[in-house]
């Protein structure tokens, strides 16, 4: 799989640091040495901040690093300004949701909770149009471009080499009628088609399961690279938080294990959603 822009933003990124701390620097001390401020070099670790070959040069230079690692470095930094296919939809994709596409896009494992909407990669076109219509203040025209990316992204699923995906969905999100009974006829038969994908798991948590981890709706990306941690994802209206650290991982790993109990088998799932399809079909 060929590693989307975000992806090798983040792997530059990942490595100035190693780099940095390998040397036992802060990055006030690297900016002083290079003349740069230690913001830049704290922009150019968390991956908010563009790097120039220029850049990587001095800090090649500065940590005494081969060749072969400085050319490495340098190719990440000219791949990370390319743009990926999600950005050419403009404000269709808000800035802080274009990282996660990147990063979606690279992942090889995805574990997702949704305690009320169907998940985005398991929704139709009228479903997708019918929630960001909802929000009354997207453009006619950005409507258009958010659900085209959001079908666009739904493909990575039918690929030969398609992540690992395991979606576990709330009995609340099946009955929840978005837009009206038709859309969710084909919103459900939707997702039972999806279920019987390759790389799917889909359960279903339902009303009367008991007690389980109390927690919003969020997203575990895993990465093939052992150099590339986990991420956790949860997003609201207007912005993100991305949580790469083991204790967050950890804690969120425990919760999805704990969805994963109490919510019914991949088996059992399909089973109810049929029986709410069959409700919506009366």
């Amino acid at each position: 799989m060929a590693e989307s822009p975000t992806a090798r933003r983040r792997r530059l990124s990942i490595e100035l640091k190693k780099l940095r701390e390998g040397s036992s620097l802060t990055c006030a001390q690297v900016g002083e040495a290079l003349d740069w401020s230690g913001s830049k070099v704290n922009r150019m670790e968390t991956g908010s901040g563009r790097v120039q070959p220029s850049d990587i040069d001095a800090l090649c230079r500065f940590y005494d690093t081969g060749d072969e690692l400085r050319e490495f470095l340098k190719s990440l930094a000219r791949q990370a300004k390319m743009r990926g296919w999600w950005q050419v939809h403009g404000t269709g994709v808000p800035e802080w949701f274009n990282v996660y596409v990147g990063l979606e896009q690279d992942a090889t494992t995805l574990r997702q909770y949704q305690c009320e909407v169907i998940p985005g990669l398991l929704q139709t076109e009228s479903y997708a149009s019918e929630l960001h219509t909802a929000g009354a203040h997207m453009r006619a025209e950005d409507i258009a471009r958010a659900v085209h990316v959001r079908m666009e992204r739904q493909t990575m699923l039918g690929r030969p080499d398609a992540p690992d995906a395991w979606f576990i969905v709330s009995e609340g999100a099946l009955r929840h009628v978005i837009g009206d009974r038709a859309v969710m006829r084909d919103q459900l038969d939707r997702v039972l088609r999806c279920a019987e994908l390759p790389g799917v798991t889909l359960q279903v948590l339902p009303f009367d399961s008991g007690t389980y981890p109390v927690t919003g709706s969020f997203t575990m990306l895993g990465f093939p690279a052992p150099e590339d941690p986990d991420i956790v994802y949860r997003d609201g209206i207007t912005d993100a938080v991305y949580l790469e650290g083991e204790h967050h991982v950890r804690e969120y790993t425990r919760a999805f294990d704990g969805l994963r109990a109490a919510a019914l088998s991949p088996q059992r799932s399909p089973r109810l959603i049929e029986s709410i399809l069959e409700e919506y079909s009366r």
